[in-house]
């Protein structure tokens, strides 16, 4: 008679949770939950030359001779690439240092820190006019990178080849948030200016477009929550829990068999 009484009452319970637990995890790990048409602007990404760039700097003209002492001879073997990686040294380069200068040979200190790309090559190409007739100028970004830390599949940093990436094209490079991860409030590093910047954006509504972070900057860190699910069974000892279930079970089952 007692087993009869206690399996519905179980049963209902159990539905109930897996209900509602299952509302739960719809509305936190669905992305882009509003329907609304998003506009995104073309003139929002603005990459600007930071210190600790290293940058690619390759001069062509049509006498290459006398192109020859600006262009760093690339090493046998090596890759000017890159790619989705990580731990892959990048070629040599010019390193804007502290200053947010480079040495540029025969012309020398030239100040390239805040600049655009195209803004930085109309200065070097103006500064070697009288050294090389109609020069050309390819400049890239060796070291563009981004990291991805948190409840994700494979955080790690990642150096980007195109310098031109989002928030949601990292997190597809890291695998993916886990299903532990909270959705709606991701957080976006920034060094600008010499001052740390955060930024916050919900995966789950289209308005992240918008966001002065959707497009990220070289250095740019993302760092993904833990659930409180996930932190609360960080905090409990795996030996402790396995105790707690079995003296639950223990007790119920001698709770059961008095009754009976």
């Amino acid at each position: 008679m007692l087993k009869s009484r206690l399996n519905p009452s179980w049963a209902i319970a159990i539905a109930i949770l897996i209900s509602l637990a299952s509302c739960d995890v719809s509305k936190d790990v669905v992305y882009f939950t509003t329907s609304k048409e998003t506009a995104v602007p073309e003139s929002g990404y603005h990459l600007k030359i930071k210190r600790d760039d290293l940058l690619s700097i390759n001069v062509i003209t049509g006498d290459q001779a006398s192109a020859i002492p600006f262009n760093i001879p690339t090493p046998v073997g090596s890759s000017t690439q890159g790619g989705y990686a990580q731990g892959t040294p990048p070629p040599p380069g010019y390193l804007v240092n502290q200053n947010g200068d480079i040495e540029f040979p025969m012309i020398g200190t030239v100040h390239l820190e805040g600049l655009t790309r195209d803004q930085a090559v109309d200065t070097l190409t103006n500064r070697l006019k009288p050294f090389v007739k109609y020069p050309t100028i390819i400049m890239r970004i060796l070291n563009f990178k981004v990291t991805v830390l948190g409840e994700v599949k494979s955080p790690g940093t990642f150096t980007i080849p195109n310098e031109r990436i989002t928030v949601l094209e990292a997190i597809g490079i890291a695998g993916d948030l886990l299903i532990t991860g909270i959705r709606t409030n991701v957080l976006v590093i920034r060094e600008e200016n010499g001052l740390r910047k955060e930024y916050r954006m919900d995966l789950t509504k289209s308005d992240i477009f918008n966001s002065p972070a959707f497009y990220l900057k070289q250095n740019d860190v993302i760092y993904v929550e833990p659930n409180r699910s996930k932190r609360n069974a960080s905090t409990i000892n795996p030996n402790t829990a396995s105790l707690i279930i079995s003296s639950v079970s223990i007790l119920l089952s001698f709770t059961i068999l008095f009754k009976n």
